[in-house]
């Protein structure tokens, strides 16, 4: 079954609020989900834009969070560790945590994907989007996505 994840502040395919962008406070925005399947030991998130003119840009790496936890207050701090234990990665900015939209021009699509996972992983803070799709090889239980836009 599918993770069904969502957010207050904007409907799958809608716009996302300027205030979660680097036009606004570039703030992580408020996530939830349900339908985490049993036996999850932790939950991974990636949120990227494959509509960038250099490739996919990775806008947010975090892992490690606990399969108690279903979500996610907007503004997380954009530190290694989180008090939950989990951790955050590198994103395309070169910055731990999140970096909102930002596209150059035109309308971006946003995925908010989320992964169910039946390891704890052993991966160091900072950590890039590879090298995390790497190590949740073949331990994906679930997943599920948000897509949201922006544009310029």
């Amino acid at each position: 079954m599918e993770i069904k994840i969502t957010s207050p502040a904007f409907e799958e395919g809608g716009l996302i609020p300027e205030k979660y962008t680097c036009d606004g406070i570039d703030i992580s925005p408020p996530l939830a989900w349900t339908s985490i399947p049993e036996g999850t030991k932790t939950l991974a998130l990636i949120c990227d834009d494959p509509d960038a003119p250099v490739g996919t840009w990775v806008h947010w790496v975090l892992f490690n969070l606990s399969a108690d936890i279903n979500e996610l207050p907007e503004s997380i701090l954009p530190e290694r560790s989180l008090e939950s234990g989990a951790k955050q990665g590198m994103n395309d900015f070169h910055k731990i945590g999140y970096g909102g939209p930002c596209p150059p021009g035109g309308t971006h699509r946003y995925y908010f994907k989320i992964y169910a996972l039946d390891i704890e992983l052993n991966l160091e803070a900072g950590a890039s989007k590879q090298e995390l799709l790497s190590a949740i090889e073949g331990h994906i239980l679930s997943e599920g996505q948000l897509m949201g836009k922006y544009g310029r």
